[in-house]
């Protein structure tokens, strides 16, 4: 059945992708920049160093056509910038001279791969190899040769998948005119058709002592680098070598575990495997991939919580495996509704179930994006065996929108009382960015259902639907939104997330930024309306919540001070125990109350930066007053030291609590292919102390080694008793054909 439903899904994108609307939209997109690229002739050759010194450079043509968008949109750089882009016949070659006058103020605090730059210098490219202004691939390095990478899928919000660890390389140098990039790229790590000798190409650079942005093409504050469309263009590409299309990735893992769950006699257990990632290019632009006894020994710990809501929370998805198809299987991330979320495939309240086997096809044909996961987890002692489903395909239709269908399954074996769970949504995104002559208008609408789960189940078609609308108008200096959505019932995707239910909601909001150009201290002031209206199914009214944040300033120096209030109703239909366990019961009723919130962050640049959030507000049958730390310490480049506290302090006619959650995090990076984790964690509500470490040596880009540890505590009785602790290595190696 999966296999059939797969090979029906790939048979209709190849009649969809023929269908009259969908157009190829390479005419459409903006031509004033271009770049050729310089093919390297025979006897020339390039070596990844950072330093720009083979004759060849002399002959490339650079370009210098940079502007300002911030602070000034369409202002002239304080800085110039030239970029060189060459190739051969398996490498992309991009090198940039990033010029400072000032080179002692060039900042480049993070060296650990797709660390975030807001800290440091930073210059950005995308690449968007189709030419489509849909998808691109996402790069980014800093004066410290930091590798940083993703898929970037443009939609009505912004999709950077930064999970895909691209394969490729980079050298970075500092001299007296600033600091010099080298970036080789092979085509083995592109999908394209090898056909197509243009692509879409933009540059941004980040001088970030002054926070200025100047990017290549596409400036405009309602553009900039995360919109292909606005792309600038790349020729002269011919010939290029992709391979046969076949990687292998062999791994091998080696753990051992001790658990003191028996107080008088701790149990070890010591374990070796290993495991198989093969995949294959079936055209340039759709891979497929089997993973064997799949292990994801180095995925790193789930930060820790604290929930004081009526509704489930969801953490977000973490494995490699999973994370690559993130973009393909985005079902309108702005509408709130998640019927496929990752995270119910091989784990269970968030214990590992192994994977036995997999299927991964991911990619585009023309103008449709596809994607399948078809997986078997094991039978274990806590879960039977299960099959899981994924399937999506998404067709581009007009210049810049899309439709598409959504398929999951899930079923387990030997239960009778369950039946094979079925979802199946529907969405559509029309987005235009040419609305009044240049502005953006997007239009979003989704369907999902669900099929009965037990044979028993007595629920009708629409009590297990989903359905809702979206429109936007993200401009500048104004932007608005309004959407509306209904959960059924009975609405339940198994392979999906689904917090709240039986519930019709209407939500807009609008917002205006003032640009404070006469000011030498304030950079912008932005103020924000937010309105939530929910009701039952029956338009009884259930939450309603009025917001206004009057106050965000951004200082020129980075740094940010933002105030808000807000209006709350609640009707409580059921009693609530807030702490589950029984102590403190919220009774029925209505609740009206108030919430103040103050924000203070400096800039994330400084060696020490800090952020303070404050919120007073009324909780239940009292009130609640949350007090949240953050600091970090940046002492030396790849030394970043991080630590966060949050307590709230409740009062309720029912009893007074408070929650506390501490969590320390070090990264200790000593280049860019080593890199030391530490994180410790605690909360008073658990009452469990984690301390988690790992180490990842990068050997070359593709090849990793890990060494993971972990230990757990409980309190009891004021003391911290060990219950359970864990060490792990894993390699893995990658080979290209």
């Amino acid at each position: 059945m999966p296999l059939k439903l797969a090979a029906l899904f790939f048979i209709f994108s190849l009649f969809v992708d023929k269908i009259a609307f969908s157009q190829d939209l390479n005419s459409e997109l903006p031509s004033l920049f271009q770049i050729e690229a310089y093919k390297l002739q025979p006897g020339e050759t390039f070596t990844l160093d950072g330093v720009m010194n083979e004759p060849f450079w002399d002959r490339v043509q650079p370009n210098r056509n940079f502007t300002q968008q911030e602070p000034n949109e369409g202002g002239i750089p304080s800085q110039d910038t030239e970029i060189y882009v060459a190739y051969d016949d398996n490498y992309l070659i991009i090198a940039a001279k990033l010029f400072d006058d000032n080179p002692a103020g060039i900042l480049a605090y993070q060296r650990r791969r797709n660390q975030s730059l807001a800290t440091d210098d930073r210059f950005m490219w995308i690449l968007d190899t189709f030419h489509d202004g849909r998808n691109a691939y996402f790069f980014e390095t800093n004066p410290a040769g930091l590798r940083g990478d993703g898929l970037l899928t443009v939609g009505q919000s912004t999709n950077l998948n930064k999970a895909w660890d691209g394969i490729w390389d980079v050298r970075t140098s500092i001299n007296d005119e600033g600091w010099v990039v080298e970036v080789q790229i092979p085509f083995r790590s592109l999908d394209f058709h090898p056909e197509n000798t243009t692509w879409g190409i933009n540059f941004q650079r980040t001088v970030r002592r002054n926070n200025e942005e100047i990017l290549w093409s596409g400036w405009r504050r309602n553009q900039g680098l995360f919109r292909p469309q606005n792309a600038g263009v790349l020729t002269g590409l011919e010939n290029l070598n992709q391979g046969l299309g076949l990687e292998i990735t062999p791994f091998a893992t080696a753990s051992g575990n001790r658990s003191w769950l028996n107080r008088q006699n701790p149990e070890n257990d010591l374990t070796a495997d290993a495991g198989l990632d093969i995949s294959y290019n079936i055209t340039p632009g759709f891979r497929t991939s089997l993973t064997i006894n799949t292990d994801f020994a180095e995925t790193e710990v789930d930060q820790r919580r604290v929930n004081l809501s009526r509704f489930d929370i969801s953490f977000p998805e973490q494995r490699d495996f999973f994370l690559e198809g993130a973009s393909i299987f985005s079902f309108v991330p702005e509408s709130g509704v998640r019927p496929y979320f990752s995270r119910n495939i091989g784990l269970i309240a968030g214990q590992q179930v192994p994977i036995q086997a997999g299927i991964q096809a991911l990619g585009r044909h023309h103008n449709t994006n596809m994607g399948l996961y078809q997986i078997r987890t094991a039978e274990t002692d806590i879960s039977n065996k299960e099959d899981f489903t994924a399937a999506r395909i998404r067709q581009n239709i007009l210049s810049s929108s899309s439709i598409g269908l959504l398929y999951t399954r899930r079923a387990t074996h030997d239960v009778d009382l369950l039946n094979d769970r079925h979802t199946i949504g529907t969405d559509l995104e029309l987005n235009t960015s040419r609305f009044m002559g240049d502005k953006n208008l997007q239009f979003q609408a989704f369907f999902i259902w669900n099929n009965m789960h037990t044979p028993d189940e007595n629920t009708s078609f629409w009590d297990r639907t989903s359905r809702g609308v979206r429109v936007a108008y993200p401009n500048f200096p104004f932007y608005w939104h309004a959407s509306y959505r209904e959960f059924g019932e009975a609405f339940n995707p198994a392979v999906g997330f689904a917090p709240r239910v039986a519930f019709r909601r209407f939500q807009p909001s609008f917002r205006y930024v003032e640009l404070l150009n006469n000011s030498r201290t304030f950079r912008s002031w932005e103020t924000e309306l937010y309105f939530e209206y929910l009701t039952d199914l029956d338009f009884n009214l259930e939450t309603m919540k009025i917001a206004l944040t009057p106050i965000e300033l951004t200082f020129e120096s980075g740094d940010q001070i933002e105030f808000s209030i807000s209006r709350d109703y609640e009707n409580l239909t059921f009693d609530f125990d807030i702490l589950r366990d029984g102590t403190i019961i919220i009774p029925t009723d209505d609740y009206y109350t108030w919430s103040y919130n103050l924000e203070l962050r400096s800039a994330s640049y400084r060696k020490i930066s800090a952020a303070i959030d404050l919120t007073h507000e009324g909780f239940w049958t009292g009130h609640r007053n949350i007090y949240q730390f953050d600091l970090t310490i940046r002492p030396w480049p790849g030394i970043n030291l991080s630590a966060d506290f949050s307590r709230s302090d409740v009062t309720l006619e029912q009893g007074n609590f408070h929650t506390d959650l501490v969590r320390f995090r070090g990264n200790v990076d000593l280049s860019p292919n080593t890199a030391f984790t530490n994180i410790i964690q605690f909360d008073n509500l658990s009452d469990v102390l984690g301390l988690y470490n790992r180490f990842r040596w990068t050997i070359r880009p593709g090849s990793d080694l890990f060494l993971v540890y972990t230990y757990n505590w409980l309190r009891m009785e004021d003391m911290f008793t060990p219950i359970e602790t864990q060490g792990a290595v894993k390699f893995r190696y990658t080979h290209r054909f």
